[in-house]
């Protein structure tokens, strides 16, 4: 099938409880996985308070200077947390993206076990030193991560499964939240301000501020996201398409070169690191599954080691190695499958 609009779905009986409008939605929720990949979700009930700290937080930061950003870099992190400068990430060999960004997860203590084992997804956040930042940002974190908990149920009852199909391992997943910024440029052209690209985690829970973000159809063609100031913008990612054998799809999508300055604030949510991540039995006919399983955090890991320039360096030079059988960058999504079938 194709599309040429983002569907909405007004999630609030998932949110509220009101169990006489939930099954509706459930089916919703999962025509637009099956047929899209993408979704904007209103009804949400995430408070606009909270968006606004968000959105205050990330104002003030991306207003420092460069080497105050540069303190807390992500190559300096040892778990990938920190400040992105503008060139550091790359999508499959394409230009380098034009924005800038800083990087967090769930906020572990340094003597959390997984990180003293040397886990390159969890552990504490490299938190700028900036007033009244960490605060408003893990208040947000919180809140949209909650959210992203009720959809993950719903996901697995639109799929004939258990509420707790996908949600029971999720306990410390590596599921970050990206603050993004696009800077103001009046020259703006054709070259993307990020490059096409699927999420690799379950799915994705994305606040922008501006218009930009396009997502590509099964004819080819890129449809534009509206921006609905009201809406969060869900996509479906790499792990979610490889569980459903590709029921689900992670629709491929990127953004385009405005000549506005843009803020976004993706949170990709995930399920625990050592999650294993296979076809489920109903969705595989005779013909076997047509993916190979993976490791949640190491796809995760294997991806992103692929596309930051400071991770890029370390693989190079023998300090950090990806795990076996690591998928090439840019494998799963619509376009992947339009060109080669999926292994």
């Amino acid at each position: 099938m194709t599309f040429t609009s983002i569907p909405i779905v007004d999630v609030h009986a998932l949110v509220s409880g009101d169990e006489t409008g939930r099954d509706a939605v459930v089916a919703e929720l999962g025509r637009a996985a099956r047929e899209v990949g993408f979704a904007q979700i209103v009804g949400h009930g995430v408070d606009p308070i909270l968006v606004d700290g968000l959105k205050d937080a990330a104002e003030r930061f991306f207003a420092l200077p460069d080497d105050a950003k540069m303190d807390v870099y992500i190559g300096n992190s040892t778990n990938h947390r920190g400040y992105v400068p503008p060139g550091e990430e790359v999508f499959a060999g394409a230009t380098p993206d034009h924005k800038e960004a800083f990087d967090l997860s769930i906020d572990l203590p340094s003597d959390h076990p997984e990180y003293l084992a040397g886990n390159p997804l969890l552990g504490p956040n490299q938190w700028p030193d900036l007033p009244d930042f960490d605060e408003p940002v893990n208040a947000y974190y919180e809140s949209v991560f909650a959210l992203g908990r009720v959809l993950l149920r719903a996901f697995a009852e639109a799929l004939g499964e258990a509420a707790d199909r996908f949600d029971r391992y999720v306990t410390t997943p590596p599921a970050q939240l990206r603050m993004i910024h696009y800077p103001y440029d009046p020259d703006a052209s054709d070259r993307p301000g990020i490059g096409a690209h699927t999420d690799y985690e379950v799915f994705t829970l994305l606040l922008p501020t501006a218009p930009g973000l396009e997502v590509l159809n099964a004819d080819g063609d890129w449809i534009d996201v509206p921006y609905r100031e009201d809406a969060f913008v869900l996509n479906i990612g790499d792990l979610l398409e490889i569980w459903t054998n590709g029921v689900f799809t992670a629709t491929s999508h990127r953004v385009r070169k405005v000549a506005e300055e843009r803020y976004s604030f993706p949170l990709f949510f995930n399920v625990d690191h050592d999650t294993r991540v296979d076809p489920l039995e109903r969705f595989v006919d005779a013909d076997g599954p047509r993916y190979g399983g993976v490791t949640a955090g190491e796809h995760l890991f294997a991806q992103t080691a692929q596309s930051f320039t400071y991770l890029r360096k370390r693989l190079a030079a023998g300090e950090i190695a990806l795990p076996d059988n690591a998928r090439p960058l840019y494998s799963l999504g619509r376009e992947a499958q339009r060109s080669a079938p999926a292994v």
